[in-house]
């Protein structure tokens, strides 16, 4: 069931995130999202998200602010179930454009996004990693 995010889910929003980054970012250093995680979840309760949840737990999230998509994240064990993109054709129909950022290494992410229309619109460099990532976008048709 895809629905969304209450305040009760937060810390299972935030264990989903956490582990996320730590497996899809190996070139980051996992500290780096640690100490990141109090301020991610105050970022939580301000953004628009849509948990992903089956047997009473959350299984994956997509966060938005505004039509800034800033994450897709499913829990290792669901991956390739197509919740993510369930996720993300939920957010679809009510965002008829998104942004997004992924890093450069996150090739797999980078070609989800693509088969789900998404176009690379500029690289750059994040400042807080030093890490190149694409800045991504989707208009609907």
């Amino acid at each position: 069931m895809i629905r969304m995010m209450e305040e009760k889910d937060l810390d299972q929003v935030a264990a989903v995130w956490l582990s996320g980054n730590k497996e899809a970012h190996p070139f980051v250093p996992k500290q780096y999202w640690e100490e990141n995680l109090p301020e991610v979840k105050k970022q939580f309760l301000q953004a628009e998200i849509f948990v992903y949840e089956e047997e009473q737990a959350v299984r994956g999230f997509a966060g938005l602010q505004g039509d800034y998509l800033a994450g897709i994240f499913v829990e290792q064990k669901f991956r390739s179930r197509g919740i993510g993109k369930r996720l993300l054709d939920e957010v679809k129909k009510t965002h008829p454009k998104l942004t997004l950022h992924v890093y450069r290494k996150n090739k797999g992410a980078a070609a989800f996004y693509e088969r789900e229309e998404f176009r690379i619109a500029g690289e750059g460099v994040d400042e807080a990693t030093g890490e190149v990532e694409y800045t991504m976008s989707y208009t609907r048709k």
